[in-house]
């Protein structure tokens, strides 16, 4: 009995969910593309996923996503799915040759990112109301955005266990941040005093201590949500309480609409492009850079994820946007600093 188109999709899936680490939000979206695949292929050629050959996987990257409205990038998720598909049923016996080996990446210009400006990251930071939960929990995930350069997902998803805490050759309190993000890389990015004084504060705060924020390991949620309209009282604990990136999304948007920030530059992105910019003005090398923000070029990845964690606290302490700003915590942060 021959597998099924379903049965196929399925197996490679679960291969490289559990051999490359792939997020779940990676392997739905590849499984609706060869799902769709396979829907063309019945549908116009009357055949399954192993009978394609590489000019009808071609149509299907190329024309047939260009008549569904798909631009040159929003089609290359499309064709990374039928190559890895493709590749992983060849190195399984399933077919003689690989007809994807040759499909082409549509070519497409890069859009450069914007990042924020550093008087507008001040006025964005200022805003939270430090008087009340939400505030002091906003300004600490703001922070964390600005001093250390994260990604939304990696905000997200951090749990209290993510918090190490260390003390430098002064016996000065660290904060160093475990950051995991795209399929699960780790890496630990040294917070700037600003960073940890907003992040004890929250921890301390008593209405966070009434929120049940415990996960099935012992771990806790660090950021939570405070409203779900969707979840039942009742189930509203642990996990439920993560909070989610669309609500951090709308928290910058929110605060940056009150400083009258432009639009452009109210994403979460645009505060960790703040971040690697103002590094970068700072004359911080390159290497500390790539290895504070997390990314990944195999040419110079044995070189900087050997780089000592106390030559990156002091890039930190140096050149992150929050130690340019006049906060709250900034007299306080600038005196920790000290030698």
């Amino acid at each position: 009995m021959h597998p099924t188109n379903t049965d196929l999709i399925t197996r490679w899936l679960t291969w490289k969910e559990h051999n490359e680490g792939r997020q779940p939000g990676t392997v739905n979206k590849y499984f609706r593309y060869l799902e769709g695949l396979a829907a063309w292929l019945q549908q116009e050629h009357e055949m399954g996923l192993l009978d394609a050959d590489r000019a009808q996987l071609e149509a299907f990257c190329g024309l047939e996503a260009h008549k569904r409205g798909l631009r040159p990038g929003s089609r290359r998720p499309t064709v990374a799915a039928v190559k890895g598909f493709y590749a992983w049923a060849l190195k399984q016996g399933l077919l003689f040759e690989d007809p994807a080996v040759t499909v082409p990446y549509p070519k497409s210009g890069r859009r450069l990112p914007k990042g924020m400006d550093l008087v507008h990251g001040e006025r964005l930071m200022l805003q939270p109301d430090l008087d009340t939960f939400l505030g002091v929990r906003d300004a600490a995930i703001l922070s964390v955005f600005i001093g250390c350069g994260l990604r939304l997902s990696g905000v997200c998803r951090l749990n209290e266990s993510d918090l190490v805490w260390a003390a430098d050759d002064r016996g000065m309190e660290r904060l160093i941040i475990r950051v995991r993000e795209k399929g699960d890389h780790q890496r630990f990015v040294p917070a700037p005093h600003e960073t940890r004084l907003l992040i004890r504060a929250y921890l301390g705060h008593e209405e966070l201590a009434r929120i049940d924020r415990m996960l099935p390991d012992g771990d806790q949620v660090l950021f939570v949500s405070t409203k779900d309209m969707k979840t039942p009282p009742h189930e509203y604990y642990g996990e439920a309480r993560r909070i989610s990136t669309r609500s951090v999304g709308e928290m910058v948007e929110k605060y940056g609409d009150q400083a009258g920030i432009p639009r452009d530059q109210c994403h979460p992105h645009a505060l960790r492009h703040l971040y690697g910019t103002e590094l970068t003005e700072d004359d911080v090398q390159l290497l500390k850079i790539q290895a504070l923000m997390g990314h990944k070029d195999p040419k110079t990845t044995k070189d900087y994820v050997h780089v000592a964690l106390r030559t990156l606290a002091k890039a930190v302490d140096q050149a992150n946007p929050l130690s340019k700003m006049e906060l709250p915590v900034t007299k306080l942060a600038r005196h920790l600093s000290k030698p």
